[in-house]
């Protein structure tokens, strides 16, 4: 496990005097370890992003202003969730023979078979948590998933990291190559309705008055709506009887 080096400085300001430190452009932190006494601390921001950045787990020697040098990991960070800058920050002390739990970071080495075949890769946990002690801590956990092929999985039995408890459950998976996702569009079949026919609304056909006799459709004046009937004349009109005169008109 690679090492560095940072200063720091003992913090005298607590509770809500700590606000004095974010002026001086220092981000105010806790070192703490089993049978150690808790110690205030300040650290420049410049000095803490590193170690919240990195991605490989490092074990800091902590020098303070007082002369003290502490062995000690990054244990926590919390972040203003607006600005989404450092607020605090917790060293915890490690003790050379004592065990501690750490999360270290998985990173993946190599194209999978399998991608290179049109599958996809799922980078599926991130971080895993281990018992060890410090001497052992690995960097990081690499995996080569060179020859991983289509649906085919590394899961947390089968890391293998020397000296080191792995705390996940052993089924959970770490890495897959899956299949690619192919949206076929369905076949059209002989004789069946098409989707915008189908949901198309029927003509109505509405029932209303039929035409007037003697009046068209759309209120033209005209013939009646029957036509004579083939053969016959349309009927005259009947003249007065012969021989009679018409009455005289009565007075």
């Amino acid at each position: 496990m690679s090492e560095i080096a940072v200063m720091a400085e003992a913090r005298k300001d607590i509770g809500k005097k700590a606000k004095q430190v974010f002026k001086q452009g220092k981000v105010p932190g806790i070192f703490y370890g089993h049978g150690q006494a808790n110690i205030p601390i300040a650290m420049a921001e410049l000095t803490l992003r590193p170690l919240y950045r990195s991605s490989a787990a490092s074990v800091i020697n902590l020098k303070l202003d007082d002369g003290f040098t502490h062995s000690c990991i990054l244990r926590d960070v919390q972040f203003d969730p607006i600005t989404d800058r450092p607020v605090h920050f917790d060293l915890f002390g490690l003790n050379e023979n004592e065990e501690l739990t750490i999360e270290l970071p998985v990173t993946v080495k190599g194209i999978a078979q399998g991608v290179r075949d049109g599958g996809i890769l799922q980078h599926i946990l991130h971080r895993v948590r281990i018992s060890c002690l410090p001497k052992n801590i690995p960097d990081r956990i690499e995996i080569n998933v060179e020859s991983l092929e289509i649906n085919k999985s590394i899961h947390v039995r089968d890391l293998s990291i020397p000296n080191v408890r792995v705390l996940e459950n052993e089924t959970s998976t770490v890495v897959a190559v899956v299949p690619p996702t192919v949206l076929k569009e369905a076949e059209a079949v002989p004789g069946a309705i098409p989707a915008e026919a189908a949901t198309a609304e029927p003509e109505v056909i509405g029932k209303g008055k039929k035409p007037e006799e003697g009046v068209e459709e759309g209120g033209k004046e005209g013939a009646t709506g029957k036509a004579p009937a083939a053969g016959k004349a349309p009927a005259a009109a009947k003249a007065p009887t012969a021989g009679k005169a018409p009455a005289a008109e009565k007075k």
